[in-house]
């Protein structure tokens, strides 16, 4: 426990520290985003991989706090698809090679002798799913972070539950490390997650969600790793279905996810990420509940309506655009009596 504590408060402050350093060597490099007009460096992601493993790796050596069977490799298998993600952000790597990498990376790690053969191929397929969809959720100021850390906390509690103490607190040390990180990309950000630290993030939540389901039913379990995703799937739900709808390339970059949405609705972006943050917080208390055995299959059906009609709602209601009044202009009469007075 005490060990928990220490290393958790050490990954907030290193990571924190670290991407305020990160920052400016990522705008001379030319790693950087545009949001709202202007250069976001992208070297954050870098300062959550390199703490999280730091720690974890620590916590190991020393034999503090051992990460398990596994772990190890599941752990390092994730610093490979962030390093993946890091070379993406400096060259633009294709969207199939991204997802081909992490699909090998993800085959590498699934526990077969568990699963099974199909079920550690649909293990495969969910980790890439949900890498890829929560690499989508960096396109607004402090939403993948918030996400991130609700979800990381999620799973820590469910790896605790089955007693894997390692996962756990290398969970709970990605939840810090994320919370270090949120200090510099609340709005307005001063430093983005990018593709390193998404798909780090993502990549390493889906497969610790495998690892903690391994042994257990195949529908439960990918029910399980749903609602720990939700918040993201939805995400990537609705950018496909607008962009089918509007026959337009599903990888171009655009204003459709869920944030640019209820902005039109009028929330303002912060507002729009506490709103998305409550959600999360809601679907993966759901899937603690689940994998608990505190509930039955209901709170997934909840949750998946839930995303459904959030998904159709900002799909097909109609969107209120603001619009700008003109200036009042002086009455022609008024200002040649003021003309006239004045001489």
């Amino acid at each position: 426990m005490l060990y928990g504590i220490a290393a958790a408060s050490a990954a907030l402050l290193l990571t924190a520290v670290l991407a305020a350093l990160l920052r400016l060597p990522a705008l001379r490099a030319g790693v950087v985003d545009r949001r709202r007009g202007r250069p976001l460096p992208l070297l954050g992601g870098l300062a959550v991989v390199t703490v999280t493993s730091l720690v974890a790796w620590t916590g190991e050596w020393t034999r503090v706090a051992p990460l398990g069977d596994g772990v190890g490799g599941l752990l390092l298998a994730a610093v490979v698809v962030g390093l993946l993600g890091l070379v993406a952000d400096v060259w633009r790597l294709r969207g199939r090679v991204i997802a081909a990498g992490t699909a090998v990376a993800a085959a590498c790690v699934v526990p077969y002798d568990e699963t099974g053969v199909a079920g550690g191929a649909l293990a495969v397929a969910g980790i890439v799913v949900v890498s890829l969809a929560f690499r989508g959720l960096d396109h607004a100021d402090g939403l993948a972070g918030t996400v991130g850390v609700v979800t990381a906390f999620g799973s820590g509690v469910c790896a605790a539950i089955e007693v894997m103490d390692g996962l756990a607190v290398l969970l709970s040390v990605l939840a810090a490390a994320l919370t270090g990180f949120l200090m510099h990309n609340w709005y307005p950000a001063r430093v983005g997650l990018g593709a390193c630290g998404s798909l780090f993030t993502g990549f390493l939540l889906s497969s610790g969600v495998v690892f903690t389901r391994a042994g257990y039913a195949i529908g439960p379990s990918a029910a399980v790793l749903f609602c720990l995703g939700a918040v993201a799937l939805a995400d990537a739900a609705l950018v496909v279905l607008v962009r089918l709808l509007g026959r337009r390339p599903l990888l171009r970059r655009g204003p459709d996810h869920l944030v640019h949405r209820l902005r039109r609705f009028g929330l303002t972006q912060p507002g729009a990420v506490v709103v998305l943050g409550m959600c999360a917080f809601a679907a993966v208390l759901a899937g603690v509940l689940v994998h608990a055995g505190w509930a039955g299959e209901d709170p997934v059906l909840w949750v998946a309506g839930g995303a459904a009609v959030l998904v159709l709602v900002l799909l097909r209601a109609p969107v209120r655009i603001p619009v700008q009044r003109p200036r009042r202009m002086a009455s022609t009469q008024v200002s040649e009596r003021l003309r006239v007075r004045n001489g």
